[in-house]
Parts: C-alpha cells; structure tokens; sequence
C-alpha cells in the first residue's frame, strides 16, 4: 500500500490597503489553473489588530495546510495570523511588510527613502461606533495614484484602482505589531525596486531580516497585477518547498 500524496496547501492571497482581492486576480487564474486551490479574502482594513484576527479566522477554518501570501500591508496580516497555527507551512510577501514584534507600519515606513505614499494620502472620517464618533481613514489621492502606487501600469488601468480604491484606518498604521511568524517559518519575499508606495528600501530591508528567498523585479507596489506570472512562479516554490 502505498502512501497517498500530501494535500496541496490552500494558498490564501491577502490583500493589502488602499485595494480588494481583485487585485490578486491575475495570479488567482494562474494558480487556479495549475489546480491549487486559493482563497482571497476581504480585509476590512480597519485596524492592525483586528484585521489579524480576522485573518487569522480565515485560517482556522481552513481544512489541510496553508500557504499565506500577503502584499503590503497584507503581509504584516499573514505574519501576524499566521502565528501558533501549525498548518501554516510558510509565508510568502509580495512588496508586503513583514515587521517585527513592537513595530509600527507607520513608523517603518517614515524610514524609507523610497516611498512618497505620505503626501500622497488623504484623510477623511468614517463612524467608528455609537454616539457619531468618527475615525479617520486614509484614501491616495486619485491624481497622484498613478505615480506612487501603480507606476508600471497603463495609466487608464490605474485610474480605475484610483477610483474603486478601498481607505485603511489610519489607525492600523500606528498600531504596534504582536506577533513575527517569518521567525518560526520559511519565508520567500517579491520585492519591487520602483515601489514608491511601501518603499522598496523598507520591503528589502524586511525580506533580509525575515530571511526570505528574495526576488527582485522592476516594477511598482502593484506587481502582483503587472507581473503576475513571476509572482505566481515565486508562490508555486514555496508550494513546491513546503511539500505540495
């Protein structure tokens, strides 16, 4: 008798702020038509901690192993959700943040010499519970979106993400990370050397500290949807590595 093959880990693509799951579709289809099945769900993008939470349900109703793969601000999600799971078998980051215990995103991001996402922000309030409390949440400013976060794509494609864009809490950038699951499991990093959004100083600096098989790629913070085959090829390692 023989052993009967290990299950192909479900890859789950998290997205990361100012976007939805639809941002992951170019790599969906791939890794759909290779026969790995892919959950990409929706982030409320609400807070830091929350958002983990969140993430972190997702994979506990997740049958079999799990391979996490997390852009942006998604990736400081994974790293955080994906800790004390053991069917977590690695994590993959896709210009994702993969920040360590104690740090901010908004903070580590004020290092980058790369990055012009600051300016580019824009506040606007939202309710945040009973008694007409507001919060502010962050969009990109529609006329600069192009040049900070979608470079490398036709200019008309990146208006469309201008405009249906979702805001972030403003609040999860200042929340403090809890957990650094890229200490306990393998990691594999996409790194855009023209990300002026997350800023691809911090996002390599990352990627080396987490140890992650590293890939490099002209491109801007949207690679995943310019370029998704090398991304796609990058998550299938990690599959490959992890035993699928």
């Amino acid at each position: 008798m023989t052993d009967s093959p290990s299950p192909v880990p479900t890859v789950v693509l998290v997205h990361g702020a100012f976007a939805d799951a639809g941002s992951w579709a170019g790599v969906a289809d791939i890794l759909l038509k290779a026969g790995v099945p892919v959950i990409g769900p929706a982030v409320p993008l609400r807070g830091l901690a929350s958002d983990s939470a969140y993430i972190a349900s997702v994979f506990a109703q997740i049958e079999g192993p799990i391979l996490p793969v997390g852009h942006s601000y998604g990736g400081a999600l994974i790293s955080n959700a994906a800790a004390g799971n053991p069917n977590v078998k690695g994590l993959v980051f896709v210009s994702g943040f993969a920040p360590e215990v104690g740090e901010a995103l908004g903070e580590v991001e004020g290092t980058s010499r790369d990055s012009a996402l600051a300016p580019a922000l824009v506040q606007r309030q939202y309710p945040s519970g009973d008694g007409g409390a507001t919060a502010v949440e962050l969009f990109v400013d529609t006329a600069q979106f192009y040049r900070v976060f979608a470079g490398d794509l036709p200019e008309d494609q990146a208006n469309v993400l201008a405009a249906t864009q979702r805001p972030v809490a403003a609040a999860a950038f200042d929340e403090k990370s809890a957990a650094a699951a890229w200490k306990d499991l393998p990691s594999w990093a996409v790194v855009a050397r023209g990300d002026k959004a997350a800023g691809s100083d911090v996002l390599l600096s990352m990627a080396q500290r987490a140890g992650a098989e590293l890939l490099e790629l002209e491109g801007s913070h949207v690679i995943m949807i310019s370029q998704p085959q090398p991304v796609a090829d990058v998550i299938m390692k990690a599959l490959k590595a992890v035993g699928a």
